[in-house]
């Protein structure tokens, strides 16, 4: 990933905020490179991280997909077509085209990151405006590893490009030996 920012989109409420959400869904903007992983593949990890054969109990939660153009929007309902067959049930997962996205405030932004907070408190000090923060790419990689999502080989390659200092460094490989989960690109759906 690029960066990722969280925030509230699909609504028509004007300046949505955490607390005034409206009809407004909270979801995530992921710039990605698609050198590095495609489009199809972040949407077999978009379904691999929830189960869409429920649907969602509140629009605030609903399952969507905001696509950008006519190619996403047609493999958005491929592959929602393709895991409806395989596991027998509906999915759940509104595929709508994308519109006004509002960041959520900034104590939503990077949340795994701020459950370490030696670590998060270095890099907004290397980042103090929070734009920054939100959209820099080593933090971005940071609070997925503080998540423990990852593999080891990326996260061994990428660490000495992380800014960090020894400490924050050592910290981020006690996170990681506990063992990062590699995100699987292949839908598994349990009833």
């Amino acid at each position: 990933m690029v960066s990722t920012v969280v925030g509230y989109a699909g609504g028509t409420t004007a300046d949505p905020t955490y607390y005034k959400l409206g009809d407004h869904s909270e979801t995530i903007r992921i710039e990605y490179d698609p050198s590095v992983i495609s489009y199809g593949e972040l949407l077999d990890v978009f379904w691999q991280q929830h189960n869409p054969i429920y649907p969602s109990g509140s629009r605030q939660y609903m399952s969507n997909i905001f696509y950008h153009d006519e190619v996403q929007k047609q493999l958005a309902l491929e592959k929602r077509s393709s895991l409806e067959a395989a596991t027998g049930h509906r999915i759940y997962t509104d595929i709508v085209p994308a519109a006004e996205f509002y960041p959520a405030e900034e104590y939503h932004q990077k949340y795994y990151l701020e459950n370490v907070r030696d670590i998060y408190d270095e890099l907004r000090a290397i980042y103090p405006d929070i734009n920054d923060f939100v959209k820099s790419t080593a933090v971005t990689r940071v609070n997925g590893y503080a998540a423990g999502y990852g593999t080891d080989e990326a996260f061994r390659e990428e660490l000495d490009s992380l800014g960090l200092s020894d400490k924050s460094r050592a910290k981020l490989v006690e996170i990681a030996e506990k063992g990062l989960t590699p995100v699987c690109p292949v839908p598994q759906i349990v009833d």
